[in-house]
């Protein structure tokens, strides 16, 4: 294929562009209920989400790509003329990282999963024609961007609820605390390991029966668990701590599961969201691999994860601030415990829907789990202004990744083609 250097190149240096705005953007999504909470600095955070984004990508990111790699757009209609494909990924990358970079300026928790699924549609219906579209799946994508948000509030509101009752409402909160942490430790860990290893470890050659994945989550868990109890056992009750605010220290129980969560938030949103970023490089590859033929089935190649992974921690570490502030501080006041709820229900969402290889959106997920630990609180514990600006932001991110998509394929074919 001609000039086959020249695209894998830029579809590395599109990739990464994409991937660092997921960084910016999502991760901040991610790690934001921890920081806003306390639980951790923003350096801690950039820490733990640097080590298990790039895990979870690495690891589990390989379903959720088949879908954005070949199921929004049939790339069989191009197999005639496959630099038209080639040139519509690209541009999709291109439009889809440079929306992120204006909506992370100004802190809007916008989807990365939107932004991408928009951006290739724009070019499927200029590139190929309407038909092209596979609007069931596309239908099945924006579903789940109404039902990931509803399940993870439920969620969050229940683990919330939870805890008011076995530990807040309890004659000794702290004691209690002490006593339940640890429980909801194994959870995380056993939730997480659970569908990673059903569902992810495929492509890096671990196909595990479905006891033995139980067996091993069990095993997770309990490790997890024990991890976590001797952090916990380290927290001293402080007469001090407790004169300004009544529950300081059962909270500061609580921040070391949030510790945990936040290892887990990072982990799911690795294994989901990577797919935004290599999706179309993959499909790239597979192309210039086949010698210019459009193909169905390709290796993943271990690098395109590996840039995925490098361009998310970059994205985070330095532009993710903005929006980390949003999520974590504005929607509602998190505390840890409020933080753990919120973050372990939107987890458990996500790499649920990582295991069917469903690209739902982390950001929808995490603002419907923040939002249903505020609706725990009472409807008053919620900023309303706050919540309309990021549903304008994420109607407006589909129809804007869709058009510049448009504009950079145009661009793209007439100095390229």
């Amino acid at each position: 294929m001609e000039h086959a250097n020249v695209y894998l190149m830029l579809a590395a240096t599109f990739g990464l562009f994409m991937a660092w705005g997921i960084g910016a953007n999502d991760v901040a999504n991610a790690m934001g209920t921890s920081v806003g909470s306390r639980a951790l600095t923003l350096r801690q955070a950039i820490v733990i989400a640097a080590i298990f984004e790039f895990l979870g990508a690495v690891l589990a990111g390989g379903q959720v790509t088949a879908t954005i790699r070949k199921g929004i757009i049939d790339p069989t209609l191009l197999s005639g003329s496959p630099e038209l494909l080639v040139f519509g990924m690209l541009a999709a990358l291109l439009a889809a990282g440079l929306w992120l970079l204006v909506a992370s300026h100004f802190g809007w928790p916008v989807s990365t999963t939107h932004s991408i699924v928009g951006a290739i549609i724009g070019f499927g219906m200029v590139g190929i024609g309407v038909a092209a579209v596979q609007w069931a799946k596309v239908g099945s994508i924006v579903a789940s961007w109404v039902v990931s948000p509803v399940i993870a509030g439920v969620l969050a509101f229940v683990l919330f609820r939870s805890v008011q009752r076995l530990i807040f409402d309890a004659g000794d909160p702290f004691r209690n605390a002490k006593r339940y942490v640890p429980m909801y430790i194994f959870l995380v860990g056993f939730i997480i390991a659970l569908v990673t290893l059903l569902k992810g470890l495929k492509h890096v050659g671990m196909d595990l029966s479905t006891w033995q994945s139980y067996l091993l989550a069990v095993a997770a868990g309990v490790v997890t668990m024990i991890g976590g109890m001797v952090f916990v056992r380290r927290v001293r009750r402080s007469k001090e701590a407790d004169r300004d605010f009544h529950f300081a220290n059962v909270e500061r129980v609580f921040a070391v599961l949030m510790v945990f969560t936040a290892c887990a938030m990072a982990f799911a949103h690795g294994s989901n969201d990577v797919a935004n970023a290599i999706g179309p490089v993959a499909a790239i590859v597979g192309v210039i691999q086949s010698g210019g033929e459009v193909v169905q089935k390709s290796p993943l190649p271990l690098w395109v994860l590996i840039v995925g992974a490098a361009g998310i921690v970059a994205g985070l570490a330095t532009y993710g601030f903005r929006v980390m502030a949003v999520v974590g501080e504005r929607i509602t006041e998190l505390t840890p415990s409020r933080g753990f709820a919120a973050t372990l229900g939107a987890a458990t969402t996500v790499v649920v829907a990582s295991g069917t290889g469903l690209p739902i959106s982390t950001t929808h997920t995490l603002v419907g789990a923040v939002l249903g630990v505020g609706i725990a609180r009472g409807i008053a514990a919620i900023n309303l202004r706050v919540i309309r600006n990021i549903l304008i932001s994420w109607v407006v991110t589909l129809p804007a990744g869709a058009l510049l998509a448009i504009i950079f394929y145009f661009v793209l074919k007439a100095a390229l083609g």
